[in-house]
């Protein structure tokens, strides 16, 4: 990620991350803040309390119209049949290979219309994939520019927010929406998220976006919630062991790889990847995605190498401190003989060898 630059899209928020005293940078075009003074305590905050995220950059397609479902089902690989009004799915478009085009979260707004929460940085590509595979009797739009998004989490969220809605959130559960109004805002209220707690996803209109933030910021403050960067989502979704397109997803990645066979229907009667996925199930696979612990102080980045003896095995893909728990951990694709739980292997930095080993993943999962 490099400092922000005047070519920099913006949120809606923009002004107001600068009056917050936020470290803004550049992340897939967007000016965006990693922090707001300290990505320790922030990440801390939506592991004990909560923490407000402005995730605007993200973009939104809608798939509409007769046939949508079953353009839904073509271009991605979870079962999207399985889905009511009102219910979300993590899902991926998807490749013939097997491989993301995007991993997103697709939402079944109506019968006949779903709405996509895709990354920033692919809603372009994604939008032309969607487009270029749609010769149904659907209509694929990007609706971006008719959404901001916050994203309130941590285990006081639905404490902080229930008073400003007009619905029992008692009754909504994980990975299901509702359309209602917050602080008399209308909006689309999910139990989503990417941080590994509970937490809600509110799509909005832009132009409500900085007064819903500084209302949420105002209910929350008592119980300790802070506004919260790209800098503690990161070191979040870390720690709960989810993946980063760019990272632990590419297109030369599969899906089976990267250890999201659950979202891989290959029951389904088609998609674009099914039958590559298929054949790679059968055949087995050649690497697999795994949890690092350091054994040492030492930090793991992006990119460092991983040996075996002197055989270099692969790469980390995402690594950091994890500040809830205290542990330096990192995310590698790793041959299958050395995939194992307890294996031992050793990360270059620089002109040394670290020890690391490998550990289950997740390396954090939030008490229910």
């Amino acid at each position: 990620m490099n400092q922000s630059t005047v070519t920099s899209k913006r949120t809606p928020l923009f002004d107001t991350h600068k009056s917050l005293g936020a470290k803004l940078i550049d992340f897939g075009g967007w000016s965006m803040p990693v922090d707001y003074g300290s990505i320790t305590e922030e990440h801390l905050a939506v592991r004990t309390a909560a923490g407000l995220f402005d995730v605007s950059h993200m973009g939104e397609i809608e798939i509409l119209g007769p046939q949508a479902l079953e353009l839904v089902q073509k271009v991605t690989s979870n079962d999207a049949a399985r889905l009511k009004d009102g219910a979300a799915q993590y899902t991926a478009l998807t490749y013939p290979e097997g491989s993301a085009v995007d991993d997103c979260v697709v939402h079944r707004l109506e019968e006949h219309r779903y709405l996509f929460c895709v990354n920033a940085a692919n809603t372009e590509k994604d939008f032309e994939w969607m487009s270029g595979h749609n010769d149904l009797n659907a209509e694929v739009r990007n609706v971006s520019e008719d959404y901001a998004q916050l994203a309130l989490q941590g285990p006081r969220a639905k404490e902080i927010i229930s008073p400003l809605v007009e619905v029992d959130l008692s009754s909504l559960r994980y990975y299901n929406f509702v359309f209602t109004r917050c602080s008399g805002v209308e909006c689309l209220l999910a139990r989503t998220g990417y941080s590994g707690e509970d937490g809600f996803e509110v799509y909005l209109p832009p132009s409500d976006s900085v007064r819903l933030w500084n209302t949420l910021l105002d209910q929350g403050r008592e119980a300790g919630l802070l506004p919260a960067g790209l800098g503690a989502r990161n070191t979040l979704r870390l720690e709960a062991g989810y993946p980063l397109y760019g990272h632990e997803l590419d297109e030369t990645i599969s899906l089976l790889e990267a250890g999201l066979g659950w979202i891989c229907k290959l029951q389904k009667e088609s998609f674009i990847g099914k039958e590559a996925l298929l054949r790679q199930k059968k055949e087995g696979l050649q690497r697999r995605l795994v949890g690092l612990e350091m054994k040492s102080r030492a930090i793991a980045r992006d990119g460092y190498p991983l040996y075996v003896g002197e055989k270099r095995v692969g790469a980390v893909t995402s690594g950091s401190v994890a500040p809830f728990l205290k542990k330096n951990i990192a995310l590698a694709y790793v041959p299958v003989e050395v995939s194992e739980v307890g294996t031992s292997l050793e990360v270059g930095i620089r002109a040394r060898r670290e020890t690391a080993r490998i550990v289950p993943l997740p390396f954090y999962k939030r008490h229910k």
